[in-house]
């Protein structure tokens, strides 16, 4: 509802809103509002039960179906100390969990109690972007204190993310603050990589699986396979320890990208092949070809609930020709980052085809997203990245 002259603009919820916020989920739906006449969307605003007692603060979105996005519990000013002071409590998260790393995600969202923010550090410089109208709304102010907290050089504002649609907001690309260089190199273990932070994928690059992307050389030996490579962050760690690897990209800018990478860390046994991950995996199965290790890293192929029977689909695909290519005591690391699809189901996946591939498999690790993704204990989609490591009997 409009606020009174002075007053905050509050709006009220139904019985179900309010237990779902007693309940910790940071989301509240439109159609657990009782009323927002007046609003314009953006606004922070008190938000009250159906007795009018005050519950929170959080960012209402007029067009979204996703109307309230929680900030805080408590009733204060959310002027710029308040998100100046949530953005300073993000970095201390990464201080610890990275001491002296300067590369990482650097504001998670709503895990970092900032929803519609996501904010990528490489180096010297931070690639923002603004996706629901509350924080497009106040960007600029956003910019300047993400760029004095975390010392950068410059801010890029890669806001042309589908989602902004839903909030009636059209994609955006610009340099906010400073200069942006062409590319950046960043580091992954003792691998130097570039990261195109304005017109690369995402924000330049996939740090949310940094952490996997170690883990897998662990298990890397023989002749390795990467499929949907991008620019070669599980390739080229696969091969500090593989003989040789082949890296299967559908990109040919990505797969210049991946060259330009090998050629940074002087990496002589990768060879990159521009192709359909889908159409390589069956030729190869076709060709009796056979691989020690395996890593199926691709897109999401779930992007709304109406397509998880098509994802599924593709994910036991993928995962069945993988299982027939593996060697016997191979490793297969394998990935979805559809949040539609949950852990349980993409096991479920996994375990048909295996039985279709005729072949028995244990789970050596489940992993997620690097600790600079946390996930909000409330708040199960952003627990969005599976990871499982499995080992062929």
């Amino acid at each position: 509802m409009k606020a009174k002259s002075g007053e905050a603009p509050h709006v009220v919820l139904h019985r179900r809103g309010a237990e779902r916020c007693q309940r910790g989920h940071p989301w509240i739906y439109a159609s657990d509002l009782q009323a927002a006449a007046g609003l314009q969307g953006g606004e922070v605003v008190r938000v009250l039960d159906q007795r009018r007692r005050f519950l929170g603060q959080a960012l209402y979105s007029k067009q979204s179906k996703i109307a309230l996005r929680w900030l805080t519990d408590q009733d204060v000013a959310a002027d710029a100390a308040f998100w100046r002071a949530r953005i300073h409590q993000a970095l201390a998260l990464r201080q610890l969990i990275y001491p002296g790393e300067r590369t990482y995600r650097a504001v998670h969202g709503d895990a970092d109690l900032l929803p519609g923010l996501i904010v990528d550090r490489y180096e010297d410089y931070l690639v923002a972007q603004f996706l629901v109208k509350g924080t497009d709304d106040r960007k600029e102010l956003l910019a300047d204190l993400l760029v004095e907290a975390f010392e950068a050089k410059g801010l890029m504002n890669r806001s042309d993310a589908s989602v902004r649609s839903l909030e009636g907001l059209s994609a955006i690309r610009e340099v906010m603050r400073g200069q942006i260089p062409a590319k950046v190199e960043y580091r992954v273990g003792t691998l130097r990589l570039w990261a195109d932070l304005q017109q690369g994928q995402k924000t330049g690059a996939f740090l949310d699986q940094r952490e996997n992307q170690l883990v897998c050389a662990t298990y890397a030996r023989g002749a390795a396979l990467d499929c949907f490579a991008y620019a070669g962050g599980f390739a080229l760690q696969l091969a500090t320890r593989a003989t040789q690897v082949t890296a299967v990209e559908s990109s040919e800018p990505a797969a210049q990208q991946l060259k330009a990478n090998c050629e940074l860390n002087q990496l002589t046994n990768v060879q990159v092949v521009i192709a359909n991950a889908f159409d390589f995996l069956r030729d190869a199965v076709d060709e009796g070809r056979s691989f020690d290790t395996v890593v199926l890293d691709p897109p999401s192929f779930a992007r709304n609930k109406a397509s998880i029977d098509a994802a599924l689909r593709g994910y036991k695909e993928i995962n069945l020709r993988a299982m027939q290519l593996l060697q016997p005591s191979g490793f297969l690391i394998t990935c979805s980052c559809s949040h539609h699809v949950s852990e349980d189901r993409f096991e479920q996946v996994l375990a048909a085809a295996a039985a279709d591939a005729k072949r028995r498999f244990q789970i050596v690790d489940r992993r997620g997203a690097s600790r600079d993704h946390p996930v909000l204990l409330s708040l199960p989609e952003t627990r969005y990245l599976k990871c499982f490591v499995l080992r062929a009997l």
